[in-house]
């Protein structure tokens, strides 16, 4: 014989249902564990990191199931301590922010998964001005003075070397991060702006005002920008929709950005963001063109900051070796 709740004592009804509850909290927990969000930390929208954080978000959702979502923050000198923290599981910063926030707030937490691909920059003008060249900042103002990318200081220093100046040779506009410095520069507080190629904001900012360009770094120049930072290095740029400011072949600033994690993010869930990475490129660089350069051989380079064992393990399983940076 079956009774209905309905039909027995109250007693034993009040515990069925208190039961019956229970069981769908414990459900909808399962439920809500299993899609946990996973955080990506980037930088503003409109800047290359964003797009590019953007891109491993979707396709860590798509491909490898993940629920990851973009977190978007005020610049890079916020997202390390903030992956280091655990109150994000991915982030991405360049190679130079990196080093440095560690070395400067020790964050042992702190694990690479690799490098995603190269980050090339420059100082952009109006295409109506004469400059042409580094050497041609001196005395204009000049974006510089990043509170939120300190390290942006240390690469804009490099460049300036290039062509024979220092920071006392310009006018700095000081600015939180590289979203503020365009801002200014469209509205003329500032005669050069810094940016990383194949971020929406370079194409933003060129529409804008009529025309950018991109200013030529000498390779001469580069042995005193090495004495300021030793990994930058030149890399080959032709115009065309991503190089946006570019008027000849010419090689322009570079350096490496990065994925890290955190110690404490398991192991599994690093092994499936690399292998969906590796086996869905063209996802990637439908959103990112920048990722064009990425490849799994790539990740692996010789940095001080530890990798996590996730990273090492994929290295070993796909036979992939340690490579030292350009």
């Amino acid at each position: 014989m079956t009774h209905s709740i309905t039909g027995m004592p109250a007693c034993i009804r009040s515990a069925a249902i208190r039961f019956g509850a229970a069981l769908a909290i414990l459900a909808f927990a399962t439920g809500a564990a299993s899609a946990q969000a996973i955080g990506v930390a980037t930088m503003q929208p409109g800047s290359l990191n964003h797009t590019t954080g953007t891109a491993i978000a979707k396709v860590a959702k798509e491909r490898a199931g993940l629920n990851a979502l973009v977190q978007p923050t005020a610049g890079e000198s916020v997202i390390i301590p903030l992956v280091a923290r655990g109150e994000a599981e991915f982030g991405i910063a360049n190679a130079l922010e990196v080093s440095v926030s560690v070395e400067n707030n020790r964050l042992p937490d702190l694990r690479l998964i690799g490098a995603i691909h190269p980050l090339p920059t420059a100082f952009f003008v109006r295409k109506d001005t004469t400059m042409r060249t580094i050497a041609d900042l001196k005395g204009k103002k000049v974006v510089f003075g990043f509170s939120a990318q300190r390290t942006l200081d240390i690469l804009s220093r490099a460049i300036f070397a290039t062509g024979g100046l220092t920071e006392k040779d310009i006018s700095p506009v000081l600015v939180p991060n590289v979203i503020r410095g365009a801002d200014d520069f469209v509205s003329g507080a500032a005669d050069a702006f810094y940016f990383a190629f194949g971020a929406p904001k370079v194409r933003e900012v060129d529409a804008t005002v009529g025309g950018i360009r991109a200013l030529e770094i000498l390779e001469s120049g580069m042995p005193a920008a090495r004495k300021i930072y030793p990994d930058g290095y030149l890399a080959p740029a032709t115009p065309g929709p991503f190089y946006i400011g570019v008027e000849k072949p010419m090689g322009v600033y570079t350096w490496d950005n990065l994925l890290f994690t955190n110690a404490k993010v398991k192991d599994d869930v690093v092994y499936k963001l690399m292998e969906a990475m590796a086996k869905n490129k063209d996802d990637l660089v439908a959103v990112q063109p920048a990722l064009r350069a990425f490849t799994p051989q790539g990740l692996y380079k010789k940095f001080s900051t530890p990798y996590h064992p996730a990273a090492l393990k994929y290295f070993a399983d796909n036979k992939i070796e340690v490579k030292s940076t350009p």
